[in-house]
């Protein structure tokens, strides 16, 4: 799977997909089976976010972490949902060019933290890896719905939000108080990591993602190169990272959970239903577009940059081969 770059998240993800789509039953057996193939995508999610925040704490680069985060977030994310929401405040949440407003903001405003996590923890240090707590805070509906409430476009659902990063509170609390706890937990990503993936792909089928079409292709670059860019943009010059700032367009992504925003919104907001259809299709377009070309594109900037140099043993943010839905 270390032949391609993120395919500890990627050849996972593909193989769920597949499930899905030509087997959809095969999978929902019940007992052991379907908990851990199908059904347990959230609860690896959850577990990863916690072994990330106590590897933030339970390290001497906590502040280092902290800046890339605040990097990624806006770079990745904020800004990016921000011109979203603009557009749809210029020309209404019907879009433009047969692209909603809500499909714009399931695609532009959500990130794969898997594939980063999987990326970074290949080719960067614990600085990169633990800036995929960024993607607790974009992760599913919950900004999506910020961005629209505050626009007044949509509702904010505050608990849902917190309960989103409670997992990470509670491991920036194990990390600080039990150096023993984190070494514990050091091995939990490259252990969950392939599972979670695969479950997230067994929530894709691929005729959804066929019928997102060109449009979706192209949003899904449209990612990798705005928000990765922008991305690479702020370690080159804000995080002055030199020759490895070729990671930042590994957060160009869309995280695969993305594809049930349309619908999770459309339920708070009925205004944008008749949409949900076709930006669902997109965003799974744009999710499998992204967690093949972002990886490649910054595997490119940094083996032309001379900073490809992946480390010899992967294990947890601090030296990992991890990846997420």
């Amino acid at each position: 799977m270390r032949a391609v770059p993120g395919g500890v998240m990627i050849i996972p993800l593909a193989l769920g997909v597949l499930a899905n789509t030509f087997a959809p039953g095969a999978l929902g057996i019940g007992s052991f089976t379907t908990a851990l193939f199908r059904d347990g995508a959230l609860t690896l999610i959850a577990l990863l976010v916690l072994a990330t925040g106590a590897q933030i704490t339970g390290s001497r680069n906590g502040k280092g972490a902290a800046g890339t985060t605040l990097v990624v977030l806006v770079a990745k994310t904020l800004v990016p949902i921000t011109l979203c929401v603009v557009l749809g405040l210029t020309v209404g949440i019907d879009g433009i060019a047969g692209v909603s407003i809500l499909g714009l903001i399931a695609i532009y405003g959500n990130s794969n933290g898997a594939l980063w996590l999987a990326f970074a923890g290949e080719y960067g240090d614990e600085r990169d890896s633990g800036a995929y707590v960024a993607s607790a805070f974009d992760d599913g509906p919950f900004l999506a719905m910020v961005f629209l409430g505050a626009s007044g476009l949509g509702d904010i659902p505050v608990l849902a939000l917190v309960a989103a990063v409670v997992p990470f509170i509670i491991g920036l609390f194990i990390g600080a108080v039990d150096r023993e706890w984190t070494a514990a937990l050091d091995a939990v990503p490259n252990v969950t990591i392939p599972f979670m993936s695969f479950c997230v792909g067994t929530g894709i089928d691929l005729k959804t993602v066929l019928t997102g079409g060109a449009v979706g292709v192209v949003l899904g670059a449209g990612v990798v190169f705005l928000t990765g860019g922008l991305t690479y943009l702020g370690y080159r010059y804000v995080l002055r990272r030199g020759p490895m700032s070729g990671i930042g367009f590994a957060a160009g992504t869309t995280a695969g959970n993305a594809v049930a925003v349309p619908m999770a919104v459309a339920v708070a907001d009925p205004r944008f239903e008749p949409f949900v259809a076709s930006a669902a299709a997109q965003t799974a377009t744009a999710v499998l577009v992204t967690a093949l070309l972002a990886p490649t594109v910054a595997a490119w900037v940094l083996r032309r940059a001379g900073a490809l140099k992946p480390h010899a043993v992967a294990a947890a943010p601090r030296a990992a081969d991890i990846s997420r839905a």
